[in-house]
């Protein structure tokens, strides 16, 4: 009898209406590198190195990459003119990405840089015990959510003023 083997998530696309300011945008917010493929159509947002092992070294797993597509004409499709819908969705829930901040960074650079491109900070300071982490949210200008996750440890200090479910 065969085994299955389950279908593996490669990546994840954000839609823009400038995707190139957008690949600017991510790479001054979380530092990764933008590799824009071509430029202003598809951004490819390479957050480097790899995932760590329990030890904190690299593990042979890369970190997944996102993309940033152009919703005036989302690449690849087999028409030169892409399909319909050529906006972005405006208003109610959109996709969330999840991104664990570094121990090299800190979540309030990372939201008072977003801040100054132009994202909206949603919330700060919030504890969830189910999945035992800190989280903090903001909406980038597209209208994209981005969850920034922090591990809170084997035996959590929740601090003062933090929120918790």
């Amino acid at each position: 009898m065969r085994v299955a083997i389950p279908n593996t998530l490669i990546f994840v696309d954000l839609a823009s209406d400038d995707p190139a300011r957008a690949g600017q945008f991510y790479a001054e917010v979380f530092g990764w590198q933008d590799d824009a493929r071509p430029l202003g159509v598809f951004h490819r947002m390479v957050p480097g190195g790899f995932f760590a092992n329990p030890d904190g070294s690299d593990s042979q797993i890369g970190n997944l990459h996102l993309g940033i597509f152009d919703a005036a004409n989302a690449r690849p499709h087999p028409s030169p003119e892409g399909v319909e819908p050529r906006q972005l969705a405006d208003g109610g829930r959109k996709a969330r990405i999840w991104v664990l901040v570094s121990s090299d960074d800190t979540v309030e650079r990372i939201l008072s840089t977003a801040e100054n491109l132009g994202a909206t900070v949603l919330w700060k300071d919030h504890y969830w015990k189910e999945f035992n982490g800190f989280n903090h949210a903001f909406r980038d200008p597209w209208g994209n959510e981005i969850i920034l996750w922090g591990k809170a440890g084997p035996e959590p200090s929740i601090p003062d003023g933090f929120t918790r479910e």
